[in-house]
């Protein structure tokens, strides 16, 4: 094996991810696995969070979002301490942070990584299927009711912006 087959292995971003968002199954903040599959039919706003960035300050857009439109959208955060460690938090604290300064009432979910060689399936998911990998905090991955990624908003987007409420009402 050569050299830069072995780079290309090493660096390949062609990991085999579930055929569907459906297919997986994540922790939540608490540790209880949450089935994806219960989300079947369902918009779905996939955000990675941190409680350290100045972006922080939309978990109170998210969750205004969850409030008025949570008959037609699952608001689902992970927090992730990929951009300069603005998530040192445990999981523990971020649900204390999230619950305390923000009224967090929509899922939540463990930490993971959103980016690099050790993302988490789902986000390697996400990145495929949208061609769009988070480039900091709060970005946004909206999936239709049938599974499919409709659209990537980057961390300057409001959760409330007009583009957002498009998506989730299609």
């Amino acid at each position: 094996m050569g050299f830069s087959s072995m780079l290309s292995d090493l660096f390949s971003t062609k990991d085999e991810a579930p055929g569907s968002i459906y297919d997986f199954t994540m922790n939540s903040l608490e540790g209880k696995p949450i089935d994806f599959s219960q989300y079947k039919n369902k918009t779905l706003l996939i955000v990675n969070t941190a409680s350290k960035c100045g972006y922080t300050y939309q978990y109170e857009g998210l969750q205004k979002l969850h409030e008025q439109y949570g008959d037609k959208v699952a608001i689902l955060g992970f927090p992730a301490n990929n951009f300069l460690w603005q998530e040192p938090g445990s999981n523990e604290q971020i649900a204390s942070f999230c619950q305390k300064n923000y009224g967090v009432t929509f899922q939540m979910f463990e930490k993971i990584s959103v980016k690099g060689r050790d993302a988490h399936p789902l986000y390697k998911w996400l990145s495929q299927k949208s061609g769009e990998k988070p480039s900091w905090n709060f970005c946004k991955y909206v999936i239709d009711r049938n599974g499919d990624v409709a659209g990537f908003f980057g961390p300057k987007v409001d959760p409330l912006d007009k583009q957002i409420i498009e998506k989730i009402n299609q």
